[in-house]
């Protein structure tokens, strides 16, 4: 079984930045894609950046130029460095992760998320 696992979330004031990391574990062969995903109060599901094995990012238009997506394919984890944070940016981030796995099946993960609390 894959588990992803995320941290770096908590309080920041609009304008400042945080980032945010996630470590994947388990019978692991590769990684695809990762990827962050928020879920903000009232909103539905929204993509922020994704990264492919290979490094080709992604990003949802709220985040271009203020968020950086990264991964360090021998820690199998990704990162978000987020700046010049906005009110609109607090919500439940989680990173995802599809791949293969150590006896050769395809796996997609969601990790449990980190709150981030942008304060105005």
């Amino acid at each position: 079984q894959v588990q992803l696992v995320e941290s770096g979330g908590g309080l920041v004031q609009a304008g400042g930045s945080l980032t945010l990391s996630c470590a994947a574990s388990g019978s692991i062969f590769s990684i695809n894609n990762m990827g962050w995903y928020r879920h903000g109060p009232g909103k539905g599901r929204e993509m922020v950046a994704t990264i492919t094995s290979g490094g080709s990012a992604n990003y949802a238009d709220s985040a271009k130029g203020r968020f950086t997506i990264s991964r360090d394919n021998a820690k199998k984890s990704v990162y978000l460095q987020m700046n010049s944070l906005k009110a609109e940016d607090t919500a439940v981030y989680c990173c995802t992760a599809d791949g293969t796995t150590g006896w050769g099946s395809e796996f997609s993960a969601w990790g449990q998320g980190t709150q981030v609390t942008v304060s105005s």
